[in-house]
């Protein structure tokens, strides 16, 4: 817990204004978080924060990239990530989220960890599809062993069980309507 102490945010005694934070991730962060699908990666992380009176409104901005696996054939990539993600902090009498990007902390707080936070934004920004990219003649990248089989496996006839099942699905779906 020592190594994530520093992206503790101290916000008791900042008077209104903006304050800048820079973070460097590594994969010192992501083994933090055990269950992360991100092993590897190198991430700036800059913080402005907006200080109010009643709240603190945090943007951040994301660049870098990461180490995943493919969603095809399974093996790592370098994916960049970047993008900017904001979060509002606001105090009341107890400690809750509003929304995804409205929290709220009780007023003797003095300091926000934004570790999670940032763990989460930067999942966000990776695409929904995780897969190799391609080459300049529109190959992709993926490795060649792994979609041979893949193709293999879509080239061979479904068995003859399945499409008696598909069949008999069919017919009792247009029975129901």
């Amino acid at each position: 817990m020592g190594y994530l102490k520093q992206f503790a945010v101290p916000f008791t005694g900042l008077k209104a204004g903006n304050y800048n934070f820079a973070f460097e991730i590594d994969d010192r962060f992501f083994e933090h978080f055990e269950y992360s699908e991100i092993k590897h990666g190198s991430v700036d992380v800059e913080v402005v924060l907006e200080r109010q009176q009643r709240m603190m409104i945090f943007n951040f901005l994301f660049s870098g990239s990461v180490i995943i696996p493919c969603d095809r054939c399974g093996e790592d990539f370098s994916q960049p990530v970047d993008g900017e993600e904001q979060l509002i902090v606001k105090f009341g009498s107890d400690h809750h989220e509003e929304s995804d990007d409205v929290l709220v902390i009780t007023e003797d707080e003095h300091e926000i960890d934004l570790s999670q936070f940032i763990y989460e934004y930067i999942h966000l920004l990776l695409p929904m599809r995780k897969v190799h990219g391609t080459d300049e003649n529109g190959e992709s990248l993926c490795n060649p062993e792994i979609t041979g089989r893949i193709k293999e496996e879509e080239d061979h006839p479904v068995d003859p069980r399945w499409e008696a099942l598909k069949k008999l699905k069919d017919n009792t779906n247009s029975q129901d309507n």
